[in-house]
C-alpha cells in the first residue's frame, strides 16, 4: 500500500458490488436519497452516530455532482460530443480522486486510535487524587474530507466521534498564490503555535504529546495568512483567532480576541542525507473577556485524571505566551525540544499582579531499522514516516523506533499553587507499514511535594 494504484475512469468502474459513474446526480435526487437512507436506518436522524453513513453517502453525492456539472456543458448543442476529462482514483494513504489537468483534487480518509493503559501509584499519590484506574478508550474516531477546486482554494472538514458526541476539529477553507501575503486560513483549525501540536497527532513520536500542550488549546475559529520563502525554507504564519467551542463556534465573542503568529527556518535540510535543522519561534497575545484564564494538565496519558491545575484566575487582563522549538534529523536520530512561557497579568482596582507559567519537554528518538523521520515544508512539521519494508511483504519487518522524553510544567507561581509535575517517557513504535502502528509507553509521572505514579499503555492505530 506503499505506492499509489491508479485507475482511470471512463463509463464506470467496478469495484465489486457498486459502480462509480461520471455522470449527473441533481440535488432533488440527494435529497431522495438522504430520505431513504434515513428511512434505512431507522429515522434515527438525531443521533449522529447512527446518522453518519447517510450524511457521508449524500456528501459523495453532492461531490459527485460538482465534478458533473464541470464537465457537462453549460448550453449544448445538437449532435455536440460530450468530452469527458480523465479522472483517476488512486490510493496515497488514503483514498483519492484526482482531475487530469490537475484542477481539482480529493481525498477521504480517517483515523482510529484504541489505547489501553495501566496505572501504579504511591500510597501518596493515592491519598492526594484517589486511585488511577486501569482503562480502555478510544482515543480518536476521525472521518474527514479534504479537497482542491481550481488550482488555488482548499478546504477540509474533520470531525472526531470518540468520546459522547462528534466534535469539529478540522473545518476551514483557504486560497493560495495572493500576491504579498502568499495564502489566506479561514474556518477552525490550529492556531500557528507549538511544533509538537502542528505536527499531526498521526505522525507524533509519543502517544500523547508532552505537557506543554496544556497553555492553550490547539484549535480555535479565526483567520490566518502565512507564506514560504527562501525555497521553501522560511517560513511565517500570522492569525487572529476567537475562543471557540467544540462545533468551532464562538457565539458571544464580544472583544474577545487572540493574535498568534510563528517563524521557523531550516539552517541545515538535506533530503538526500537525510539531515535537517529546525528552529522557530512563536508569540500569542490573548484578551479573554470572561476575564479569566486556567491552565490543567494530565501527565501525559490520555485516560489519567488531571494532576496539575490553577483553578480560575480571575481579573485577567492580557495574556502573553512565548515558545521556542528545535528539531534536529540525522538519518535515524533525532532531537526535538520546546518551551513555553504564559505571563498572566491581573489586575484589581487596588493590586495588579503578574504570573509566570512555564513548561518544556526535550526527546530524542531513532530507527532501529534505517528509517528516518519525514518532514512538511508546507507545514514546518513532521510527516508519516513509511517503512523500508512493509511488514508481511517480502520478509519486510516494518520500522522500529525507540524514544525517550523528559517534561516539565511549573505552574506553582506567587499565591497560585498549580504543582509542579515532571514526567519521563520511554516510547516503542513499530510501523508495520505507513498506515499503521502500534505503540507502547511507560510513563513515570512524579509531582512535587506529593509522590509519584507509573503509567504503562498501548496504542493500536490506523489511518488511511
Amino acid at each position: 500500500m506503499d505506492g499509489s494504484s491508479i485507475l482511470p475512469i471512463g463509463s464506470n468502474l467496478m469495484c465489486r458490488n457498486f459502480k462509480i459513474y461520471t455522470s449527473r446526480v441533481s440535488l432533488g435526487e440527494v435529497g431522495f436519497i438522504y430520505k431513504l437512507a434515513a428511512a434505512a436506518a431507522g429515522g434515527r436522524t438525531a443521533n449522529c452516530r447512527c446518522q453518519l453513513p447517510t450524511v457521508l453517502l449524500c456528501l459523495l453525492l453532492t461531490i459527485a455532482n460538482t465534478f458533473a456539472q464541470e464537465i457537462a456543458p453549460a448550453n449544448p448543442k445538437a449532435n455536440e460530443k460530450l468530452v469527458v476529462p480523465n479522472y483517476q482514483i488512486y490510493w496515497k494513504n488514503g483514498f483519492q480522486f484526482e482531475s487530469e489537468d490537475k484542477q481539482f483534487k480529493l481525498k477521504f480518509g480517517g483515523r482510529i486510535n484504541y489505547d489501553h493503559a495501566f496505572f501504579f501509584q504511591e500510597d501518596t499519590f493515592k491519598k492526594a487524587f484517589g486511585p488511577l484506574s486501569n482503562g480502555v478508550e478510544f482515543r480518536r474516531i476521525r472521518l474527514f474530507h479534504s479537497g482542491q477546486i481550481y488550482y488555488n482554494v482548499k478546504y477540509k472538514i474533520q470531525f472526531d466521534f470518540a468520546g459522547d458526541s462528534a466534535n469539529a476539529k478540522d473545518v476551514w477553507i483557504s486560497l493560495s498564490k495572493i500576491p504579498v501575503i502568499g495564502n489566506i486560513k479561514i474556518g477552525h483549525f490550529k492556531e500557528p503555535f507549538r511544533l509538537g501540536v502542528i505536527t499531526s497527532g498521526k505522525y507524533i513520536t509519543f502517544m500523547e504529546r508532552a505537557t506543554t500542550l496544556a497553555f492553550i488549546p490547539d484549535r480555535n475559529s479565526g483567520l490566518m495568512v502565512y507564506d514560504l520563502a527562501l525555497q521553501s525554507r522560511l517560513s511565517w504564519s500570522l492569525g487572529i483567532f476567537r475562543r471557540a467551542d467544540k462545533f468551532g463556534n464562538d457565539k458571544q465573542a464580544d472583544d474577545e480576541y487572540n493574535i498568534t503568529a510563528r517563524l521557523t527556518g531550516l539552517p541545515i535540510y538535506n533530503t538526500e542525507k537525510k539531515q535537517l535543522l529546525h528552529l522557530g519561534l512563536a508569540y500569542s497575545y490573548r484578551n479573554p473577556d470572561a476575564n479569566e484564564y486556567y491552565i490543567k494538565s494530565k501527565p501525559e496519558s490520555h485516560l489519567a485524571n488531571e494532576l496539575l491545575n490553577t483553578d480560575t484566575i480571575s481579573n485577567v487582563d492580557i495574556i502573553n505566551l512565548f515558545q521556542t522549538e528545535a528539531a534536529l534529523v540525522m538519518g535515524p536520530f533525532s532531537l526535538q525540544g520546546e518551551f513555553v512561557s504564559s505571563v498572566v497579568k491581573t489586575n484589581t482596582d487596588t493590586l495588579a499582579i503578574n504570573y509566570t507559567f512555564a513548561g518544556y519537554y526535550a526527546y530524542v528518538s531513532y530507527f532501529l531499522t534505517g528509517e528516518s523521520r519525514q518532514y512538511s515544508t508546507s507545514l514546518s512539521a513532521f510527516s508519516r514516516v513509511s517503512p523500508k519494508k512493509n511488514f508481511g511483504s517480502d520478509g519486510g519487518l516494518g520500522a522500529w523506533e525507540i524514544g525517550l522524553r523528559y517534561s516539565i510544567l511549573d505552574l506553582d507561581d506567587k499565591t497560585i499553587k498549580g504543582g509542579t509535575l515532571n514526567c519521563i517517557t520511554i516510547g516503542l513504535n513499530w510501523y508495520l507499514n505507513p498506515s499503521t502502528r502500534f505503540m507502547a509507553n511507560y510513563v513515570l509521572a512524579q509531582l512535587n511535594d506529593v509522590g509519584s505514579a507509573s503509567i504503562v499503555q498501548f496504542r493500536f492505530h490506523v489511518d488511511f
